[in-house]
């Protein structure tokens, strides 16, 4: 899925995950919702580790990270999990089904990714998961509201795509993504150009 050029990519997801947040009516901390446009800002600049969570068993990412003897080394290799599968499910489900891979197996891995990344923050004695944790921990509010964050990326996602060309091959993108999450974004967006997009077998009025 390509970015809308712009002059500030951060400016740009700012925008949109402040209103995505509010559309969707997910509540999060303001460390929260800068990790995340950080987040959306550094995956759109392709680099080699991003693909990670695509090439390799999500459970081995996982068990190699948990059983990564280097402190530092373990918490890094947790959060870039974290934030592979957690960009992965917003931006990009349809490769996760397409594969056969059932949804909430997915999720758990990133919640599990952050979660452990949160409890190595934590002092011994407070290492449950919960939401005063999650309240001040941005790792425990990420993992305790990863499928609540995960609908906010995905909207951005067809926000993102909403705004793009509006040349044949981009409309039906527009309404092949419409089919697969029945976003109103994208339904707006196609209505913006004549299209009544429909489920029906006939396909787009």
């Amino acid at each position: 899925m390509s970015i809308v050029a712009t002059g500030s990519l951060e400016a740009f997801f700012l925008d949109l995950v402040g209103e995505s947040l509010k559309a969707k009516g997910v509540e999060a901390s303001g460390g929260a919702s800068a990790y995340i446009v950080a987040l959306l800002t550094d995956f759109s600049r392709p680099q080699a580790a991003h693909d990670e969570a695509f090439r390799r068993p999500l459970a081995i990412l996982l068990d190699e990270a948990i059983h990564q003897p280097d402190a530092g080394l373990r918490f890094e290799k947790l959060r870039a999990l974290g934030d592979g599968v957690l960009y992965t499910s917003g931006f990009f489900a349809d490769h996760f089904q397409a594969r056969g891979v059932d949804q909430q197996y997915v999720l758990g891995i990133g919640i599990r990714a952050y979660g452990s990344a949160s409890s190595m923050l934590r002092p011994s004695s407070s290492r449950s998961l919960d939401e005063a944790a999650a309240r001040t921990d941005l790792f425990g509010e990420l993992a305790s509201r990863f499928e609540a964050f995960v609908r906010v990326i995905a909207d951005v996602a067809d926000a993102t795509l909403a705004r793009g060309s509006s040349g044949s091959a981009h409309l039906l993108k527009l309404y092949e993504r419409w089919q697969k999450t029945g976003s109103e974004r994208l339904a707006g967006a196609l209505g913006e150009h004549g299209l009544l997009p429909m489920k029906a077998t006939r396909g787009v009025n």
